[in-house]
């Protein structure tokens, strides 16, 4: 054995694995966990350095002083080299924009910063959080700036609104016709609004101007830093908003002191049509720690955008159902893929017919990915029917929610759903009972909530039911503090099919994190409190938190 050994002890540690969920001490080697589990009963082989080792030392040991100890956090839905890139335009939500107002305050500041002609870009509108409860329009974009394309992102991130520079560049007017998939909204005359949902949308961000490479590997390299300090030691990322191939980049930042594991997604609406497309054999090899995972489909939209594809009309609507964004062709192309590269195939689908639409059509297939990586995935499962839910337990579907949208942004699912059909969505605990493989994540920077990447405001969610602004979610819904670690942790790396994470096991990386209070035994309200104290990625520790003077 080698001499790199480490033992951990004297911590509460919660191991997200049933069959022994708390310990106390771990060994770890070579950054994998070797033996987890009482210190009394920790063998003698492990306290000492190997005999036979030459000039061996004794481990080194680490008092964890009595803290909670859990998994490292697995984030299996985000966006984060879009994340990493809005960190640095504006942000459209509290406590920094609390109205359009303000909104066009930061706009007009920002383009006092630019040169004439140079976009602006600003992200996290909602306008349910907005003073004038409604969505800014190119008119209030006009006003902040004439001479330079302004484009704000909606907080889902399927929905955006431009200045009529923007437009114009675009080439929208009164007379383009709405994209497949996609709507142009119209004022009472015609006119676009500078509203574009879902895939009319890309008829603008297309022409958004790309950042550098060097820009994007260090933008990720800082948002590594944010995440190690919230206990995140594994992401997938879910794609970008163009054809952009985000491997080369968490590869290039990995050879500079990126940590996290992640599983690259591809979006295939920017592929499907590019017969040379392909991602090399050597791309899907899990065993990395950057590997691509396969493609990603957007199936619907949003609720807070009204244009998640529901089982039922959206209230007072007039029959409107939301909107289907994926044609069959695009579905049957991914699916064949998929199938000749073996990997998964995730789905975005809210409204209960986007998710009973590609359940249906993934029953059909046997699995094509390797034993225990399912191969399709759903994405946020807001309102889905039993039988989607029966099916996907039946034939190993895995679901990836986001408990946070409904602590977040409560507002929208009450003013766009009312109250009852609000505490339906995300059964987290009926998803479980019908037996369905589940885990958590944020969709960071897709949703309402200032630092998206948090762990914690989602988790308390999942336990108390009890939206930010006090809204009842939905009780009956609720699930244990144990339950809702374990989703964000070993739940989320089954989900998304990440090899020996998610655990704290013999054979396991060693990637935990250590808590400021123990999150098992503390009132729920408080769970958004808790602070990271340190992160080990491999054993390694990769954060510790300064005290606050």
């Amino acid at each position: 054995m080698s001499a790199n050994r480490q033992l951990f002890i004297n911590g509460k540690i919660f191991t997200s694995d049933s069959g022994r969920p708390y310990a106390d001490a771990m060994a770890v080697e070579n950054g994998r966990i070797m033996w987890i589990g009482p210190q009394a009963e920790m063998p003698e082989a492990f306290r000492a350095a190997p005999p036979s080792a030459v000039n061996a030392e004794a481990p080194e040991v680490t008092d964890l002083g009595g803290r909670r100890v859990i998994p490292g956090f697995i984030d299996a839905h985000m966006h984060p080299v879009m994340l990493a890139d809005m960190r640095k335009q504006i942000t459209v939500m509290p406590p920094e924009i609390n109205s359009i107002e303000e909104l066009k305050t930061a706009i007009q500041k920002r383009r006092c910063e630019q040169r004439r002609g140079e976009w602006i870009s600003g992200w996290g509108y909602d306008e349910h959080g907005l003073k004038e409860q409604r969505s800014p329009t190119r008119y209030d974009l006009d006003q902040a700036c004439s001479d330079s394309p302004v484009y704000m992102l909606r907080t889902c991130a399927h929905i955006c609104c431009v200045n009529s520079m923007a437009l114009k560049l675009a080439g929208i007017d009164r007379n383009t016709p709405d994209p497949p998939g996609g709507e142009i909204e119209r004022s009472e005359d015609g006119e676009p609004t500078g509203v574009l949902r879902e895939n009319a949308r890309s008829l603008v961000s297309v022409l958004l101007p790309p950042e550098s490479r060097e820009q994007k590997i260090q933008n990720i390299l800082e948002l590594g830093e944010l995440l190690t300090s919230q206990g995140i030691t594994a992401i997938c990322d879910m794609g970008n908003l163009d054809r952009e191939d985000n491997f080369p980049i968490y590869k290039a930042a990995e050879e500079r002191g990126f940590h996290q594991h992640v599983g690259v997604y591809y979006m295939w609406d920017f592929f499907a049509d590019d017969k040379d497309f392909h991602i090399p054999p050597e791309y899907l090899d899990r065993k990395q720690n950057i590997f691509a995972a396969g493609l990603k489909l957007i199936g619907d939209g949003s609720v807070s955008g009204r244009t998640a594809w529901m089982d039922r009309p959206y209230p007072g609507s007039g029959g409107d159902c939301g909107i289907s964004v994926c044609s069959d062709s695009l579905v049957e192309s991914a699916v064949s893929f998929c199938k000749e590269n073996h990997c998964q195939l995730s789905m975005h689908a809210m409204g209960g017919r986007a998710i009973s639409r590609m359940v249906d059509r993934a029953c059909r297939e046997a699995g094509w990915t390797l034993e225990g990586i399912p191969y399709v995935r759903i994405e946020h499962a807001t309102d889905p029917s039993d039988d989607s839910l029966e099916k996907a337990a039946a034939h190993g579907i895995s679901l990836v929610t986001q408990p946070i949208f409904l602590y977040a942004e409560s507002r929208s699912y009450l003013d766009n759903l009312g109250g009852e059909w609000t505490k339906q969505c995300y059964p987290i605990r009926h998803i479980l009972d019908k037996g369905v493989t589940l885990g958590f994540s944020t969709d960071a920077p897709a949703t309402f909530w200032a630092v998206p990447s948090d762990p914690f405001p989602g988790i308390k969610l999942a336990v108390t039911r009890t939206a930010a602004d006090g809204t009842d979610c939905g009780k009956g819904q609720a699930i244990d503090v144990e339950t809702a670690v374990t989703l964000y942790t070993a739940g989320a790396a089954q989900a998304a099919g990440f090899p020996e994470l998610g655990r704290l096991l013999p054979g396991y990386h060693a990637d935990f994190a250590v808590l400021s209070d123990d999150i098992l035994n503390i009132p729920p309200e408080e769970i958004d409190q808790i602070r990271v104290e340190e992160t080990y990625i491999g054993g390694k520790c990769v954060y510790r938190r300064i005290p606050q003077q």
